[in-house]
């Protein structure tokens, strides 16, 4: 059974046309019908019509001026003529115009629906050759994958697989940094819809006034600096997965939009009254409480139960046992290597910023380390703190001062190396086994003057 396809008659030779109509109901397609050119206009800048069959000779409007409106109003709206009196010129003036066939009536019923599904599969094409470049230029693929063998992340991954094939919208919530982008890809690449790619919208990184426009699309002159017609996110995801990054930002004012496209897959540009139809898979994530914020008014609660449909809760990192050291292996890469006691600490952190906060901690470390060893050192301040503390309170037979942590028994061997010196930074430096840069930065860390 071919899709069904939308399309429009537009033919003066009433018995002709709706003649084609009720062959063309039969086979399953939705077809409308006209007698007039400029009704045929009107109903195209209505509604977004897979095929248009006209008539090359009809009152009021030449074939050109018909062809070149309806282009205008509708360019992916693939257009075939259909005529009783075709000539040469006409059939290449058509062609120009980027009609996709010029045929002479009568033309056999079978035929002509072939020469649809053609014209639809190019309409296709080009369509998938506009979402690929507005991929490129709008949206990015997350740089790495799911990485994880603890019990948490063992149970995510059995319910990504058993969500993903599925066509149903997905909420994703967890933590800030906790890695909602990498689980939406990871059910899109095992849907059906994997051949397309994965488009994504981050709602918080938006000004409100620009979140519609980025979703829905807008028409050229619908408001200032739309300076030409943008297809939105919906639009450029047709046939694939739009994952809607921070949904719990959405303004109010736009959540019946969405739970509209949700609803019948249908929606409007800003701008325009054409009614446009997509077929959109959704995965939303947040870092709110849903429930609460519709409890508290700001957010719809039809719209939380049409996006609620498969819910996944990501663990925070402090929560997946074993997996912070395969993920420091991970982004630390070839070029560096971590000291016993960096890494320690690294494993004992709480992370509160989760995996997005580790990766930043690494990049920071890797900047400062010299040799390509990454040392205790070069970790943030909170992260050196905490490790102090746990050292404090699992005493392994080595008695520490007591006001003398780790980070403050440093500060005196490099302040006691510096006095030996008498204040020689180089000296000093070889003495303690580090770069001169490095003993600048020791000393600025530990508020050591002169």
């Amino acid at each position: 059974m071919t899709e069904p396809m939308e399309i429009l008659f537009v033919d003066d030779e009433v018995d002709f046309s709706e003649g084609c109509v009720r062959w063309f109901e039969k086979k399953g397609h939705r077809v409308s019908q006209t007698s007039s050119g400029q009704d045929g206009i009107d109903r195209c800048s209505v509604h977004d019509f897979d095929i248009v069959i006209l008539d090359w000779n009809l009152p009021g409007l030449c074939g050109i001026e018909l062809v070149q409106r309806m282009r205008e109003s509708n360019p992916d709206t693939e257009i075939i003529v259909l005529t009783g009196e075709g000539t040469i010129n006409n059939a290449v003036e058509s062609m120009r115009l980027g009609v996709f066939d010029f045929q002479t009536k009568p033309f056999p019923m079978g035929d002509l629906e072939r020469r649809c599904l053609a014209a639809v599969e190019r309409r296709k094409l080009k369509k998938e050759n506009t979402q690929l470049r507005e991929v490129i230029t709008r949206t990015k693929k997350p740089a790495t994958t799911i990485i994880g063998t603890s019990q948490p992340m063992r149970v995510l991954g059995r319910l990504i697989d058993r969500v993903a094939p599925r066509d149903n919208a997905v909420l994703i919530q967890g933590e800030s940094g906790t890695g909602k982008e990498l689980v939406a890809q990871a059910i899109h690449s095992g849907s059906s819809r994997s051949g397309r790619p994965l488009v994504t919208i981050n709602c918080a990184a938006l000004p409100e006034t620009l979140v519609e426009s980025e979703l829905f699309g807008h028409e050229k002159g619908s408001f200032t600096g739309a300076t030409q017609m943008q297809p939105g996110l919906f639009e450029v995801a047709d046939g694939s997965t739009l994952f809607i990054d921070e949904i719990g930002e959405l303004p109010l004012a736009l959540q019946p939009k969405l739970l509209r496209v949700l609803e019948d897959g249908s929606l409007r540009r800003i701008g325009s009254h054409k009614e446009r139809r997509v077929d959109v898979r959704i995965v939303a994530a947040t870092n709110r409480d849903l429930k609460t914020e519709v409890a508290e008014g700001r957010f719809r609660e039809d719209l939380y139960y049409r996006i609620n449909v498969m819910p996944i809760d990501l663990p925070p990192l402090r929560e997946r046992d074993g997996d912070v050291e395969l993920l420091v292996n991970h982004f630390l890469g070839k070029d560096h290597e971590m000291d016993e006691e960096a890494r320690q600490a690294m494993v004992a952190y709480s992370w509160p910023g989760n995996i997005r906060q580790l990766i930043n901690t690494l990049e920071r470390a890797q900047v400062l380390a010299d040799d390509g060893v990454i040392t205790i050192s070069d970790l943030p301040e909170e992260l050196r703190h905490e490790h102090t503390q746990t050292v404090a309170s699992h005493p392994t037979g080595v008695e520490l001062p007591k006001v003398g942590s780790l980070i403050a028994l440093e500060r005196e061997h490099i302040a006691e190396v510096l006095r030996r010196e008498n204040g020689n930074k180089s000296k000093a430096a070889r003495v303690l086994g580090i770069e001169r840069r490095k003993l600048y930065r020791m000393m600025k860390q530990h508020g050591i003057e002169g």
